[in-house]
């Protein structure tokens, strides 16, 4: 579950600089929110992998 908290965070921490580029345009901000959503997807596939490997783990 700790990973989740860590997917969690990630999403929270982005929420200032996503209101900053959607709203206020600033461009830097969207760079920074393609940064994180890049760590998200990299975190998202981390955790698939951990998944697939505990369960079939459980198969054997």
């Amino acid at each position: 579950m700790s990973r989740f908290k860590e997917v969690q965070d990630l999403v929270h921490s982005l929420e200032a600089d996503f209101e900053k580029f959607y709203e206020a345009g600033n461009k830097a901000a969207g760079t920074r929110v393609r940064n994180g959503m890049q760590a998200i997807k990299n975190l998202a596939q981390e955790i698939r992998t951990e998944v697939t490997a505990k369960k079939n783990a459980a198969k054997k």
